[in-house]
């Protein structure tokens, strides 16, 4: 059999291209909740790609070290590891450069990472965009952030929002009790899926008060003061009855930005394990409408920054794009207005004006491209424009000029004309006339692409 060219060609699993259309929901996403967080005073930061497989692993959980792609640096020979998640790259830049700066840090990010899913050999690209905050304890940290992720949450334009609160500090508690490591791993299994039945059964023979606080944790779901309140009623320890005021403040300072700008529902879970072993304090999630899983996920880890040398309190959270893509997908969520992007055509005489003209509308913060000499009819034309990106055709001919929006263009209609005088000042340098001119109306349009 012979095989083409073409058909040979091919992506490893787990990535993908990006159209152009596809790309611009995307990147509109990755800037609407940076300009978000810097809002709130984060900055933005940038980490490697990769890292040392051993300094990046300090701060994975068993999961995520688990999920993490190794390779072998060619140069050096060194084990070095894809970034499978920012936070613990954010926590060695702090910890080894900033440990001097008294305060809290804010920062913020965007980029992808790789990680292997879980239980199987199959990789996942991720595209993020997060924020973390340094230094500021619990509970006025974990309200802040969890206020900026509400806040960010509000810029995507979805509704039906719910937000899971949760704090490891029960769910440590109740495991770390357990002495048979074997049982340990089984009960915790069976609270990932909230298998009450199964982990009372386990937990019947363990001395009390274990039974009944295994036997609780998978219905400490729901409302969260109606969990708190049947929480308090177990035999705990102050250490983790503490908690549970933790949470109750972290509701207090968020729950009304989270209820009257996102309508967000709040649920509490304190059964919860993910990532038990990782966050120290509150953690959170956030469901959108339309996609199964997390679009953001978030929490307290106060033990990081110490594995890398500086120890502090920190807290953070992380977008997944893609996720908030397809959930603006199905709620149907506009593509703000395409930046007006012109596509110049000129008749051979007129070929160099076409490119000053460009360049002042440029200039203007426009986007022009002049089309390279090719004779099309204006219906190959407005296909091409509409299939690449472009707004507006702008056609210099031999005696006049004028221009057609894309794609909403008819090629049986005449074009909007052009004053010889607006043309003239744009090939001489000054293109704001020409700019307003082509903006016209209708400049903020919105798309569905």
């Amino acid at each position: 059999m012979i095989v083409s060219a073409r058909s040979a060609v091919r992506l490893p699993s787990g990535v993908r291209d990006f159209l152009p259309r596809a790309t611009a929901r995307r990147r509109s996403i990755a800037e609407r909740l940076l300009g978000e967080f810097e809002s709130w005073g984060y900055a933005r930061i940038i980490t490697p790609l990769y890292e040392c497989a051993d300094v990046l692993e300090r701060g994975l959980g068993v999961d995520a070290r688990q999920a993490a792609i190794r390779f072998v640096e060619p140069g050096t020979g060194e084990v070095v590891a894809l970034r499978p998640d920012m936070t613990p790259q954010v926590a060695r830049m702090a910890a080894t450069h900033l440990s001097d700066i008294d305060g809290p840090l804010r920062y913020c990010y965007e980029g992808a990472v790789t990680r292997m899913q879980r239980g199987t050999r199959v990789q996942r690209e991720i595209l993020q965009a997060g924020v973390e905050l340094i230094g500021a304890g619990a509970p006025e940290g974990d309200a802040e952030v969890l206020s900026v992720a509400v806040a960010a949450l509000a810029t995507m334009g979805l509704d039906h929002v719910r937000l899971d609160l949760g704090h490891v500090a029960l769910v440590r508690y109740a495991l770390a009790a357990i002495s048979q490591p074997g049982l340990r791993r089984e009960i915790e299994a069976l609270l990932a899926k909230k298998a009450h039945r199964e982990v009372a059964r386990l937990a019947a023979d363990l001395p009390e008060p274990l039974p009944t606080l295994l036997g609780a944790l998978p219905t400490l779901y729901g409302n969260p003061d109606e969990v708190l309140a049947r929480a308090r009623a177990l035999p705990l320890p102050d250490s983790v009855l503490a908690a549970l005021s933790t949470v109750e403040k972290v509701l207090a300072l968020s729950r009304e930005v989270a209820e009257s700008e996102l309508h967000a529902t709040i649920s509490l879970d304190l059964g919860e394990v993910r990532g038990f072993e990782y966050y120290t304090g509150t953690r959170f999630d956030g469901y959108a409408e339309g996609v199964g899983e997390p679009v953001l996920r978030g929490g307290r880890y106060d033990e990081l920054l110490g594995r890398y040398g500086h120890a502090a309190s920190a807290t953070g959270f992380a977008v997944d794009i893609e996720a908030i893509a397809q959930a603006q997908s199905a709620r149907g969520v506009a593509l703000p207005a395409p930046a007006l992007t012109v596509l110049v055509t000129t008749a051979e005489t007129r070929r160099y004006e076409g490119i000053r003209v460009a360049a002042a509308l440029r200039a203007q913060g426009l986007r022009a491209a002049v089309d390279p000499g090719q004779r099309r009819g204006l219906k190959t034309l407005l296909r091409y424009a509409a299939e690449v990106g472009f707004t507006h055709i702008l056609r210099i001919e031999r005696d006049d000029a004028g221009f057609h929006r894309v794609p909403a263009g008819d090629a049986n209609a005449p074009a909007v004309a052009v004053d010889s005088a607006l043309l003239e000042a744009a090939a001489a340098g000054e293109g704001s006339g020409l700019a307003a001119h082509l903006r016209g109306p209708d400049a903020h349009r919105e798309r569905n692409d």
